[in-house]
């Protein structure tokens, strides 16, 4: 949960790198937070409710900001341009390369997007564990 939070802490925060447990666990519990909704919603407002389709667009709005930085600063940790997210409206193709990007082990040492966040002993670690 606080991978999360992290990553709506910096809603709109497209530089830097992503490691990819922040990328993935941010993922997990988007989808689980919309199961959750859309669940709760129609329990409550039943399907042909349009207040129900209002909250669930408000939430999507919510957070596609956040989605995509995340997707951007993952990007970056492999060393790669943010625009590579474009790739994903290739049919078939697109999705699977981006797939596998973001499995991919973050890029070791600097970047020209900055330090890996998975070193222990570098500055974004640092800056990171003191801001808590």
């Amino acid at each position: 949960m606080d991978w999360y939070l992290k990553v709506l802490k910096q809603y709109a925060d497209f530089s830097g790198r992503a490691r990819r447990t922040e990328y993935w666990m941010f993922t997990l519990f988007n989808m689980l937070a919309i199961i959750a909704l859309v669940l709760v919603v129609s329990l409550l407002f039943g399907n042909d409710n349009p207040i129900s389709s209002i909250l669930i667009v408000v939430y999507y709005l919510g957070v596609i900001i956040p989605s995509l930085a995340v997707t951007v600063r993952r990007l970056h940790d492999i060393g790669k341009s943010g625009w590579n997210i474009l790739f994903g409206m290739i049919p078939l193709v697109g999705p699977i390369l981006l797939f596998v990007w973001y499995c991919t082990d973050s890029e070791p040492g600097k970047n020209k997007w900055g330090n890996n966040p998975k070193d222990i002993g570098n500055d974004t670690a640092i800056d990171y564990i003191g801001k808590e």
